[in-house]
């Protein structure tokens, strides 16, 4: 019983830690089911190379297609745009040292802790919908993941993927 219980807590544990955080945000006035087609915003720069910002476009396709919006070259309903932020956390963990001694009714401390390991690098992705006619922001997803920068290709893309999908789930939202 022990045992199943520990790797159920492991299982959690693994599967937490690198699960994107996503907030979504959207104009409850809108109605959704309108929007048919979409196209890259204008100035589309997602502050990633060139080869990653192909990668996150090829994913971007990938997840419309599956929401039934169509890439059109002109006239969309709305734009998508999508921008990074890179940024560092610190690693909260630490490893206690401490020695005292005492004598009498007289006790004496000290203590510190060394941190584990380095700073980790996140990236949060915003995307946008925009409403082309309205010149409106329609809804909008902000997604932190946890981001190695020596990633190979395949992996780049996986994680594209994973961050797309994770914002698209909020789309359409549910009133």
């Amino acid at each position: 019983m022990k045992l199943i219980f520990k790797l159920i807590l492991f299982s959690l544990l693994v599967a937490s830690c690198n699960t994107p955080r996503t907030v979504y945000d959207y104009d409850a006035q809108t109605n959704f089911d309108l929007y048919k087609s979409y196209q890259l915003f204008p100035d589309f720069q997602t502050g990633m190379s060139q080869l990653d910002e192909k990668r996150i476009i090829n994913s971007i396709d990938h997840f419309m297609r599956e929401k039934n919006l169509a890439l059109v070259e002109k006239n969309p309903d709305m734009y998508v745009n999508l921008y990074t932020e890179q940024f560092q956390e610190q690693n909260s963990n630490t490893l206690g040292v401490g020695i005292g001694s005492g004598g009498g009714n007289v006790g004496v401390g000290v203590s510190g802790g060394i941190p584990l390991g380095g700073p980790k690098d996140y990236l949060r992705f915003i995307i946008d919908f925009i409403d082309v006619e309205k010149d409106a922001l329609i809804w909008k997803a902000e997604v932190e993941v946890k981001f190695n920068k020596n990633a190979n290709p395949d992996q780049r893309q996986a994680l594209f993927d994973k961050v797309i999908a994770k914002a698209l789930e909020g789309y359409p939202p549910i009133n």
